[in-house]
């Protein structure tokens, strides 16, 4: 019988011996964050149905990261693995003689998880850590000569982004300043990681976009089913992502704006969420920011700008919030009310937990 072994160990040598010992034994393996704490375990062990078997070919069991509420657990099997490694290493031509990957995300999650089985599937160099922290990424890129790593836009602040020959940036939204060296990726969990490079498919990867707006995506690499045996994809293999986009139709690149139910409708306009929050955030006294939707009777619904200030005696005001959004996006974006709130709740990637605000 081929068993679901969870694996709650910090990154490291540990974590990657682990591993080879679950699939060397023919079961898969569900990585577990290890700053969860006991009862949140509990919950993910029986939610993930940890005493159940697994079947032939599986190699991992990833939660969802549960943005909008209850993780799903994934089920990746090992070709769908191999084929993302691949994919990705090709795009990114990583070179096994000359690359060294960074593993500095949380490998309970499949951003920093898919950065330990592209580097085992190809045989390219790898260094883990057990979490992220500025000195030892510099200690890294100085003594064991890393050249490639995957990051969230966060932590891509809090680095010398020059010193890495490619970074791969996943997660919430990228800033506008993005260097040069740094590609952007669209992906989730149920697509073995990020499938869209830079707005382009890997190969292999088919991306299409429906009448309604929702992206789908085609590939090797998607899960094979959910862990209750659901499997959510559609007769010839396409998943709904969930998220809304197009395809620019001159340079063929995707163009992702957010997720279906994001998006706010306030006096007939469309407003996406995520570009509010890109203005927002540089204006000065904004620490954080989520902008969401309330209902209006006027307006059917008005945004609404949550704000983390700097100071909370000295907080940005509306007006000032208003103007930035009205020169960058619109008047119609512009947020019509302030809610001061101590913080954001986020995933562990950066995503804004928007059923939670």
């Amino acid at each position: 019988m081929r068993r679901l072994i969870p694996i709650r160990l910090p990154g490291g040598l540990p974590f990657l011996y682990a591993l080879r010992r679950a699939w060397d034994n023919g079961d898969a393996v569900l990585p577990i964050d290890v700053r969860l704490p006991k009862r949140a375990v509990d919950h993910l062990l029986a939610s993930m149905r940890i005493d159940e078997p697994v079947e032939d070919g599986d190699a991992l069991v990833v939660a969802t990261s549960g943005t909008s509420g209850e993780p799903k657990g994934v089920v990746l099997t090992h070709d769908a693995v191999k084929a993302s490694a691949e994919a990705t290493s090709e795009r990114l031509r990583a070179d096994p003689l000359r690359d060294c990957w960074l593993a500095c995300l949380p490998l309970g999650h499949i951003g920093g998880l898919s950065v330990v089985t592209r580097a085992l599937t190809t045989g390219t160099p790898l260094v883990i850590h057990d979490r992220f922290d500025e000195d030892a990424v510099e200690n890294a890129i100085a003594e064991k000569r890393v050249t490639m790593v995957s990051l969230v836009a966060t932590l891509l602040r809090r680095i010398d982004a020059s010193r890495f020959r490619t970074i791969v940036l996943g997660g919430a939204p990228p800033p506008d300043d993005l260097p040069p060296n740094v590609v952007t990726t669209y992906g989730m969990t149920e697509t073995g990681s990020g499938v869209v490079y830079d707005g382009l498919p890997l190969d292999d990867v088919d991306v299409a976009v429906d009448e309604y707006g929702e992206i789908f995506v085609r590939g090797p690499m998607l899960l094979r089913a959910y862990r209750d045996g659901t499997d959510p994809k559609t007769r010839d293999g396409w998943f709904a992502t969930g998220d809304l986009g197009e395809i620019d139709a001159r340079s063929r690149r995707l163009l992702v704006f957010g997720r279906r139910g994001d998006m706010i409708i306030t006096g007939g306009e469309n407003v996406w969420p995520e570009p509010v929050e890109t203005v927002l955030a540089d204006v000065p006294g904004v620490a954080d920011v989520a902008v969401v939707g309330r209902r209006d009777p006027e307006w059917g619904e008005r945004v609404v700008a949550m704000i983390v200030p700097s100071d909370a005696r000295r907080p940005p005001a509306l007006d000032t919030l208003r103007a930035a959004v009205k020169e960058r996006i619109g008047p119609w974006a512009a947020p019509r009310e302030i809610e001061l709130i101590d913080a954001i709740p986020r995933t562990i990637l950066g995503k804004i937990r928007r059923h939670l605000l």
